[in-house]
């Protein structure tokens, strides 16, 4: 059992696209610092990172890892974030509570746009952040094409601190601008330093003198010596650095190659100078600590074992057993991959995984007395992908509700709705695998198995014309009989208007009591028309009828108005309605064009197109877009965008369906009711 730590640790979150290395960064961050002595691989399964069966299984992050290890006698909490759009509420909720980012990308400058949503989120909530340019070893294009491509999309100057050092198409080392002093790379060991290759000194100078001025656009000081052509002490730029970095005005690029170790230490050592410590973090996150505890819960995560709640502390101090208003902490762990570390307290700094208190929450802040909610906390990403969702046993419906509160508690971009429609009860998430993760969830942690279907469409119907029937119910069995009659008029109502009924009836024949009974067996056929979808935008109104003192009841009103409705209503021209919505695309500039297409190839219409607000080199699409074209929308839009582009949508309307496509609906319909 680990002893408290009065020095606590700082927190680094490894962020970026998905396939851009960030768990083979992860191993080999544990291997330069000691906490490991051989790296794990992806592909063999044996990482820290990736430790869940859900990521073994796709060998890719699925949700948030955590480590902890020493670097240089500092304590460090490393959150490795999924790098999969589809898991980005992982990320965000880690990124809340790091004290700096590392965001790990490739050296391909045409995955550049599938960054903006994270240099977004980076500096909307002020979080230092730097870029690791991974894979140097294998990289096609300069790291000076892949920076002009992230400048587009981050709102933050970048400069580049080291300069690559290629030999032919390989990148062999580099030269860091800011110590002069240059690298050659060594697989898997630390790097060498070298003279700086003679064909690089003018581009060195030029790349630092760059980089200092950069530097001055924050600094009078120094901006005074480089145009006094004097130069600066090596302390001033490292010193202009980390404060231009912990306030977020620019984002330092670094280079290396996690697989082969290279790059490796030379950014533990930057981050080790760089990084601001909690008491700084908590600050820019508002927390007003004072001498008091402050905890806040980043990520809950359940399983058949338990719940874990994962809390960064602030302030003060967590012990095993504490009581805080309402809650009581049972045991504390410091978490690396599935390895789990029981320790009797944390201090300021530390992440720790707190066991199975039920009521803790994301976003939640435990202090002296009690929980409260976090001052700043971002909102749930909006879901994208839909599909019902039903238990494979039958006797599992309860279950099945409280598993599914579980996963919305551990990660609120799964939402869950009843589709009073169509009946279906609708898992909403990310995406395909953030759904078929979810169903693995189900069953794993909670011994819920269930089936995923595509939702239905919700379809509803009207009319074009309006309609008088007449109709009749007498049944006559012995003792009393059934006797209701009733002459209706349907008529068509205005698009939005939903359904109206009045009376016209005079002279008692159909007595007051009744004609409520007669509106219950209108709404009652309305539930299903002739297409065999409920009917909206109609309008009943009662003109006659006749009834028996004796035979007539509420219900023979309800049954003679349900049967005017079914003999009436294929007379009035039934026509299938379809629900469309009003759609956002958000989308990198580059690929709006196609996204024109892809609108229109799913019968939708455009309504014109905007530059996104705050978004460098961005755009947001508006289009009216029918509920049948949206199922698998996001897939295709992510397909066309590097995995970037996302959407908002909002019913609007309902319009009319008709040739080979509402034949096709009622057809599939008619076979699903025959069927059941």
């Amino acid at each position: 059992m680990a002893e408290l730590d009065v020095a606590g640790a700082r927190c680094v979150a490894l962020v970026g696209p998905y396939l851009s290395g960030k768990t083979s960064l992860l191993e080999a961050m544990l291997v330069a610092a000691g906490a490991i002595s051989r790296k794990g691989n992806v592909r063999d399964g044996n990482t820290v990172g990736d430790s869940a069966p859900a990521s073994r299984a796709r060998q890719m992050s699925t949700e948030l890892n955590t480590a902890h290890c020493e670097f240089m006698g500092d304590r460090w909490a490393i959150l490795d974030c999924p790098g999969s759009i589809e898991f980005a509420q992982d990320a965000r909720n880690a990124l809340m509570a790091a004290d700096i980012a590392v965001v790990v990308v490739e050296p391909d400058p045409a995955k550049a746009s599938a960054l903006a949503p994270t240099f977004h989120f980076l500096d909307e909530h002020q979080i230092p952040h730097l870029v690791f340019i991974n894979k140097m070893d294998a990289a096609l294009a300069g790291a000076e094409e892949t920076i002009a491509a992230l400048a587009e999309v981050s709102a933050r100057p970048l400069m580049l601190r080291h300069l690559p050092i290629r030999d032919g198409e390989r990148t062999t080392g580099y030269v860091d601008l800011i110590s002069q002093r240059s690298y050659a790379y060594r697989q898997g060991d630390l790097s060498d330093v070298i003279e700086v290759p003679a064909d690089l000194a003018d581009e060195r100078e030029l790349a630092r003198q760059d980089l200092l001025e950069s530097l001055a656009d924050f600094d009078d000081d120094l901006l005074e010596k480089l145009l006094e052509d004097l130069v600066p002490e090596q302390k001033d730029v490292y010193r202009d650095l980390t404060a231009g970095l912990a306030d977020d005005r620019f984002v330092p690029v670094m280079l290396g190659a996690g697989e082969q170790q290279s790059g490796v230490f030379r950014l533990w050592k930057s981050l080790r100078h760089d990084t601001p410590h909690a008491a700084t973090t908590a600050m820019r996150r508002g927390h007003v600590t004072g001498d008091g505890l402050c905890a806040e819960v980043f990520k809950t995560s359940s399983a058949r074992t338990g719940k874990f709640s994962h809390a960064r502390v602030w302030a003060g101090e967590l012990t095993e057993g504490q009581t805080l208003g309402d809650v009581r902490l049972g045991q504390m762990y410091r978490l690396t991959g599935q390895e789990q570390e029981k320790v009797k307290a944390a201090v300021a700094g530390d992440v720790v995984a707190l066991s199975r208190i039920e009521e803790l929450r994301t976003g939640d802040v435990l202090n002296d007395a009690g929980r409260v909610p976090s001052p700043v906390w971002p909102r749930p990403l909006s879901p994208v992908f839909a599909m019902s969702v039903t238990p494979e046993r039958r006797d599992d419906d309860v279950k099945l509700s409280s598993a599914l509160a579980r996963l919305v508690t551990d990660d609120p971009s799964y939402v869950v709705e009843h589709e009073p429609d169509t009946g279906e009860l609708l898992l909403r998430g990310q995406g395909e695998i953030h759904l078929a993760v979810a169903a693995d969830r189900l069953e794993e942690g909670h011994n819920v198995k269930v089936t995923l279907a595509p939702p239905r469409v919700a379809y509803k119907e009207t009319i074009r014309k309006p309609v008088e029937q007449h109709a009749r119910h007498k049944k006559q069995s012995g003792g009393h009989g059934q006797f209701g009659d009733v002459t209706v008029e349907i008529s068509p109502l205005p698009r939005g208007a939903g359904f109206e009924f009045s009376s016209r009836v005079v002279g008692g024949a159909v007595p007051k009591q009744y004609i409520p009974s007669v509106e219950t067996g209108v709404r009652n056929y309305l539930q299903e028309g002739p297409l065999g979808f409920p009917v909206v935008d109609v309008s009943v109104c009662l003109l006659d009828g006749q009834h028996h003192s004796v035979d007539s009841s509420d219900m023979a009103f309800q049954t003679a108005a349900q049967a005017a409705m079914r003999e009436g209503m294929p007379k009035c021209g039934p026509v299938l309605l379809e629900p469309v919505f009003r759609v956002r695309i958000d989308v990198p500039g580059e690929h709006a064009s196609k996204v024109n297409q892809v609108v229109t190839g799913r019968r939708g219409q455009l309504l014109g197109f905007d530059a996104r607000a705050d978004w460098p080199g961005w755009d947001s699409v508006e289009a009216l877009l029918p509920q049948a074209g949206m199922a698998d929308l996001i897939v295709e839009l992510r397909s066309l965008s590097q995995g970037a582009a996302t959407f908002e949508a909002a019913f609007d309307h309902l319009q009319e369906l008709t040739g080979r496509e509402a034949e096709q609906v009622v057809a599939q319909r008619t076979e699903a009711a025959q069927a059941a």
